[in-house]
C-alpha cells in the first residue's frame, strides 16, 4: 500500500520540529537557575510542540490530581507519552526514566537539569539504590510520575505494571494518581516512524490512597490503578 505523500511530508515536519524544539528548550533549561523555572519553560515548549504539530491535546479531570505529594502512574503506548505527560502535569512533577535515556546526547543532560530520576533496570544493586533515592525524594515532599508498564508495544491493551511506583507510594504514604492517555498509539504506533493525526486526551482519574505500608498494599495499588486505567481506556488487560 502506497503511503500518503501528505502524511509523509507532515511526518518529516513533525520530526524536524522535535529537533528544533529540543534546541530551543536547551536555552532556558541550561540557563535558568531554579528547577521550577526550568520545568515550567520545558513544559511550555512541549505544549507548543503539540500545538504546532496540529495534534490537539485535551486535558480532562486535572483538578483530581492531589494538591500535595503524590505518585502519578500512566499507561504507555508511544514515544509521545513522555513529552505529552510533561506538557500537561504541573512543574512540581519529576519523571522516573530508564537510565539508558541519560546517555542520549543533549536530551540526557536536559533531563538531568529538569530533575528527573533515572533507574538502572539492568543492574539489580544499582536499581535498588535508585529506588531508595526516589523514595527519599517522595518522602521529602516531591511528586513523581511513572510509566509502570516500563515499555510499550503496538498491541492494544494495558500490559502488566511493575510494582516500583506503588511500593514508593505505599512506603511514603502518598496517594497514587492514575492517568489515562488516549490517542498516542494511533498518532505514533510502536515500530513506526511516520506519525498520523489523532485526537489526544489525558485524563486524571480519581486518586488511590497510599497507607504507609508495603507488600500487599503496593500490590493492591498496582492492580487497582491498572484496572482503573484500562476501564477508562476501554482496553483489555494484557
Amino acid at each position: 500500500m502506497t503511503a500518503n505523500p501528505l502524511r509523509l511530508v507532515w511526518g518529516v515536519y513533525a520530526w524536524l520540529l522535535v529537533v528544533l524544539m529540543l534546541l530551543i528548550a536547551a536555552l532556558p533549561v541550561l540557563a535558568l537557575p531554579r528547577l521550577s523555572q526550568r520545568r515550567g519553560a520545558a513544559g511550555f515548549i512541549c505544549r507548543a510542540y503539540f500545538l504546532l504539530c496540529g495534534l490537539p491535546v485535551h486535558r480532562i479531570g486535572m483538578d483530581r490530581l492531589p494538591a500535595g505529594p503524590c505518585v502519578v502512574v500512566a499507561n504507555h503506548s508511544s514515544y509521545l507519552d513522555g513529552p505529552l505527560l510533561f506538557a500537561v502535569l504541573p512543574p512540581r512533577f519529576g519523571f522516573v526514566i530508564k537510565k539508558e535515556a541519560s546517555r542520549i546526547p543533549l536530551a540526557g543532560k536536559l533531563m538531568r537539569r529538569l530533575g528527573h530520576h533515572f533507574v538502572d533496570r539492568s543492574n539489580r544493586h544499582e536499581g535498588a539504590n535508585d529506588a531508595r533515592r526516589i523514595l527519599r525524594a517522595v518522602a521529602q515532599g516531591q511528586s513523581v510520575a511513572f510509566f509502570p508498564e516500563g515499555t510499550f508495544s503496538a498491541q492494544t491493551g494495558v500490559a502488566r505494571f511493575h510494582t516500583g511506583a506503588f511500593a514508593t507510594a505505599a512506603r511514603a504514604g502518598v496517594p497514587v494518581a492514575p492517568v489515562a492517555i488516549r490517542g498516542t498509539r494511533r498518532a505514533l504506533r510502536a515500530k513506526t516512524f511516520v506519525p498520523r493525526w489523532s485526537r489526544i486526551e489525558v485524563e486524571a482519574l480519581a486518586p488511590l490512597e497510599g497507607s504507609g505500608g508495603i507488600g500487599d498494599t503496593a500490590a493492591q495499588l498496582r492492580d487497582a490503578s491498572r484496572a482503573r486505567i484500562a476501564a477508562s481506556l476501554d482496553e483489555p488487560l494484557l
